[in-house]
């Protein structure tokens, strides 16, 4: 079986070649040779939440291919086009757009992508001035954007040229996506803004005839990689992790559901600014484990409110507890000094291993490294591998990065570093202008936080996620990692279903929370592999079955599956 995938069509235009992938001009290539990772027009609303385009009837002639776009999100009717030409060396995008009406927009128009791969290569970037700066792309994750006002990127052979606004750049590897992004509008700017007329914008990408002549760069998530015609036997070379645990997070969804217990505790996410906040953690206790608490403090009364969650959590066994600050402080869902001086007022002289840290994205432990205090017993932050994007490429592709904000992470916290919740999409909108949304009662009729958000996934009860959940743990497991906590126990976004039946992910995790003692990991290609001194987990994502190598045994693991080994080379 393979993922529910998005619709893919490949257009080919003289020497260049693209696959649209629903609305996306994806891994743009010039005689095969990927130049960028993507094109792509966006309308995001007052919240970022993006507009989703209908593609109509593709229109691919000899060198032009037309792609109608029309959208009636957010109560808006807006109709556009995408026109790719080619001449020769060059291939330009253009977008237009209008809407029925004005609206509130954050961004509307063309971002680019260009891969992961790219990073360290030198980069000269022409600003609307006309002044030019000569930069490289980012080796380490930047918190920041990279370069502002740019009108084009030129790198190793490859120039994009932008028309119709000012543009900048982000790392995106921050959100685990394999790319650099350059988008239209700087964020500096007031937002949101008001679009009240037509959008034209271009995008022109023009190769050196040298581009051809050097081998593509070999990168975890950027590249197109040739169709493969074998089953390559590789070699799982081992490099110790340290003991990591692994677990679930407590139900989202509504009811009350039954909880069987998997991995080494319950995170749950509390926020004290909604009333219902005790059924919460009444019902994350059902599990029996002890509890990873994460408070979210109101932007009110917070020492009190904090005092009433002590003394709820008061017979509660605890792994550990942190309290973030609200989505309106200064220092949004961030666990700083304040919050957590107010913490430990309120534990008292209970002992209770305190983390800090952020409930948000790598990014904002990033941009927010500064406020995390000393002398912490550990530090947190949560992960999703489709933030910007729903495509199976990104998800994939996001493992390899996840490797890369781990290593980095932990080079920040100096301390434990505790990665939860792993979700498929974001538990939280931390870029919303507007309050989140709570439940209008005070039990779980409703569900709460991401039940109430945009936060499912048909691909949570696909085989595949199985295969790359094994694939995430071993690339998250590095040394300095404590817990990694992925999903929910139940419900549309849990390992089982809200009735109980397990989803296919469920095996994957009790075997990783079963692993003991000191773990290893290892890399071949589309194939990882984490494990303890008795069993070995192998998660292939790669299109065919994979024969790979562990010591003296040899085990075929089949297309987008995963095998757990013995420490005598058995399968299970």
């Amino acid at each position: 079986m393979t993922w529910i995938r998005e619709q893919i069509v490949p257009v080919a235009l003289g020497d260049w070649a693209l696959d649209l992938r629903d609305d996306d001009l994806a891994q743009i290539r010039y005689r095969g040779r990927e130049v960028l990772r993507s094109v792509r027009a966006v309308v995001r609303d007052r919240d970022w939440a993006t507009a989703s385009w209908v593609v109509g009837a593709v229109d691919v002639g000899d060198d032009v291919a037309r792609i109608p776009l029309s959208s009636g999100s957010f109560g808006v009717r807006f109709d556009g086009s995408l026109t790719v030409v080619v001449d020769g060396d060059s291939l330009s995008v253009t977008f237009e757009a209008a809407a029925d009406r004005e609206f509130w927009t954050n961004r509307t128009g063309l971002v680019v992508l260009h891969p992961a791969a790219v990073s360290g290569d030198p980069l000269t970037v022409t600003h609307t001035s006309g002044e030019v700066s000569q930069i490289e792309f980012p080796r380490d994750i930047v918190p920041h954007q990279p370069a502002y006002d740019i009108r084009a990127l030129s790198s190793e052979g490859v120039t994009v040229a932008f028309e119709g606004d000012a543009f900048e750049m982000e790392d995106q590897r921050n959100w685990t996506d394999a790319s650099f992004k350059t988008y239209n509008r700087a964020l500096a700017d007031p937002f949101p803004y008001l679009l009240d007329g037509p959008v034209t914008q271009r995008v022109t990408v023009t190769v050196a005839e040298t581009l051809t002549s050097r081998p593509a760069p070999d990168e975890s998530g950027g590249s197109v990689r040739p169709s493969p015609t074998s089953q390559a036997l590789g070699e799982l070379r081992l490099e110790e992790t340290g003991p990591v645990t692994f677990s679930v997070g407590a139900s989202t969804a509504p009811g009350a559901g039954s909880a069987d217990p998997v991995g080494h505790d319950t995170l749950v996410e509390v926020d004290l600014g909604w009333a219902g906040w005790p059924a919460v953690i009444q019902r994350a206790t059902a599990s029996g484990l002890p509890l990873d608490v994460r408070l979210v403090l109101p932007l009110e009364a917070a020492e009190q409110a904090l005092e009433d969650a002590i003394a709820a959590l008061e017979q509660v066994p605890l792994a550990q507890i942190t309290a973030f600050q609200p989505p309106t402080h200064p220092h949004e869902h961030m666990a700083d000094d304040e919050s957590l001086r107010l913490l430990r007022t309120a534990l008292g002289a209970r002992d209770v291993p305190i983390i800090g840290g952020t409930r948000s994205h790598f990014t904002e432990l990033n941009r927010g490294q500064h406020l995390v205090p000393p002398g912490l017993d550990g530090v947190a932050f949560s992960t999703t591998p489709m933030f910007h994007t729903r495509e199976v490429l990104q998800l994939e592709q996001a493992i390899g990065m996840q490797r890369l904000i781990v290593q980095q992470a932990v080079r920040i916290a100096g301390c434990p570093v505790h990665v939860g919740p792993v979700s498929l999409r974001a538990h939280l909108n931390n870029v919303a202008t507007t309050d989140p949304p709570r439940p209008s009662v005070t039990d779980l009729s409703e569900g709460y936080g991401p039940e109430l958000l945009d936060a499912d996934d048909e691909r949570q009860r696909d085989p595949e996620l199985a295969t790359w959940t094994i694939a995430s743990a071993a690339a998250l497991a590095v040394p300095g990692v404590a817990s990694v906590s992925f999903f929910e126990e139940r419900g549309p976004r849990g390992i089982r279903a809200a009735v109980g039946s397990d989803y296919p992910v469920a095996d994957a995790i009790r075997a990783l929370a079963a692993l003991e003692g000191p773990l290893v990991t290892a890399r071949d290609g589309e194939v990882w592999a984490i494990g303890s001194a008795a069993t070995m987990l192998i998660a292939n994502l790669d299109e065919i079955s994979r024969a790979v190598r562990i010591g003296e045994a040899s085990v075929e693991v089949g297309a987008k599956g995963w095998v757990a080994v013995g420490s005598e080379g058995d399968v299970a």
